[in-house]
């Protein structure tokens, strides 16, 4: 699954130890971006994604993501977790001066 929008909050970082070694998880709050805004809670897992997806405040991007279920002391748990990360793309504004030389310019 997929989703779109701004990055509004960046949860502390968790830390601990299983019996498969240290583990380090991340939490996200991501607002979608359109009338009725919507915010959306989802975990990055593991040291090495978390410094590779380097996700900021305020950046917008697209998060592709699992969603899943657990029962735990007879309650249901519920999580997102997100496994590629993409940015937007926005292409830097040009400034008037900049059009009218590349107008005049003959090459």
């Amino acid at each position: 699954m997929e989703i779109t929008g701004k990055i509004i909050e960046v949860l502390p970082l968790k830390n601990g130890t299983s019996s498969k070694g240290e583990w380090q998880s991340q939490q996200y709050v991501l607002e979608t971006i359109e009338q009725y805004p919507h915010k959306f809670l989802f975990e990055v897992f593991g040291a090495d994604k978390i410094s590779s997806f380097a996700i900021q405040i305020g950046e917008q991007v697209t998060i592709s993501y699992n969603t899943d279920a657990r029962l735990y002391k007879d309650s249901w748990y519920g999580s997102n977790h997100a496994w590629k990360v993409v940015r937007s793309s926005s292409a830097a504004p040009t400034s008037p001066s900049t059009q009218e030389n590349s107008e005049t310019t003959p090459y």
